[in-house]
């Protein structure tokens, strides 16, 4: 008799020391929540709703632990584009090299530009419109048609800053889309290096998708008054992606793919190719509970019952993520005044 209350007291102590929360399959080892991968980024700071929910073990599994054929048709490339192929044939390669059935891309970059060009396999092409109006950066390089005794360093610099802001460009004679008058915004341009004796101005750029960088080399050159050309471009930057973040060549797809032909070795394959979750990272998240996610794909609202986690800041109208215990991408979608009045959030 004297056992039972000590075992009484014990389980009370378990209790009150608990917090009754699903452990979490995150990444652990120590790192900070700064260091986890894709959507797990500062998941701590999501405010909490409710930490009951029932996980189901059929659900999914961690993007990073996908099978690799799946891993495959789920994941983006983030490619350093060579010049002269078009950016169709690139896309067409890497579609006859993994030997899939869809692929697509970013934005389409003039044959001459090299640089970073997202590569969408099968299921993330479903991306594609989303990345290919997001924000570019580019580095230029402008060839001047002459030159004048006052044109110095701060005069080129203070020009370059000028063409900022919204700006009125017209399409050039050879280009892919209807030369039609329209505005596009350059959110930051500075100068990196003026050379007078070659006459060549190294200029960097942040603009709209969809902006002709060739368009405002001619009208710096116009605002310089001595007229310019592009001569070379490069795209360091599409989305979220830049030549930083592990951009890679044709010639790594096809090593890849050898080497996991041949070798059996998925290893390079799992490098060179990023989950499709790697192009939400910077949309607000929103956690919901697995028995909830066939709800919202078949085009469900998103009730306050499903809700497990959701993220500061959300408005009318933002894109949002919509992510599973799983810390899989359910849905990229926006948020409509009807789902914060059911949501209440």
């Amino acid at each position: 008799m004297a056992a039972k209350p000590k075992s009484m007291a014990d389980l009370g102590e378990r209790q009150r020391a608990s917090s009754f929360q699903i452990p979490s399959d995150a990444p652990d080892g120590g790192l900070s929540t700064e260091s986890w991968p894709l959507l797990l980024k500062n998941y701590d700071r999501l405010n909490v709703r409710t930490t009951h929910y029932t996980p189901i073990p059929e659900a999914g599994c961690s993007p990073l632990k996908r099978p690799i054929s799946e891993y495959i048709r789920s994941g983006v490339i983030n490619l350093d584009k060579p010049a002269n192929p078009s950016s169709h044939e690139v896309v067409a390669w890497i579609k006859r090299i993994l030997r899939v059935d869809k692929t697509g891309h970013s934005g389409t970059l003039d044959p001459q530009v090299t640089g970073c060009l997202i590569v969408c396999i099968e299921r993330a092409t479903r991306l594609v419109k989303s990345q290919q109006s997001a924000g570019k950066e580019y580095v230029a390089v402008l060839r001047l048609h002459g030159m004048r005794p006052d044109l110095d360093e701060s005069t080129v610099r203070r020009a370059i800053e000028t063409l900022t802001g919204p700006l009125y460009q017209r399409p050039p004679l050879i280009s892919a889309v209807k030369r039609q008058l329209r505005i596009r915004t350059i959110y930051e341009a500075k100068l990196l290096e003026f050379d007078p004796k070659r006459k060549l101005v190294l200029f960097w750029v942040s603009c709209e998708a969809g902006t002709y960088i060739r368009t405002l080399c001619n009208h710096l050159g116009l605002l310089l008054g001595v007229g310019g050309h592009m001569q070379e471009l490069r795209r360091v930057r599409s989305g979220v992606q830049s030549e930083r973040d592990g951009m890679v060549t044709m010639h790594d797809v096809l090593d890849a793919q050898w080497l996991y032909d041949h070798a059996k070795d998925e290893s390079y394959l799992r490098r060179i190719i990023k989950p499709l979750e790697s192009l939400l990272v910077n949309h607000k998240r929103l956690v919901i509970k697995d028995s909830s996610v066939n709800a919202v794909c078949y085009g469900a609202k998103l009730m306050l019952p499903g809700l497990l986690r959701y993220e500061n800041g959300i408005e009318c109208g933002d894109e949002v993520v919509i992510m599973t215990t799983e810390r899989r991408s359910s849905s990229p979608g926006h948020c409509p005044d009807e789902h914060f009045r059911d949501s209440q959030l």
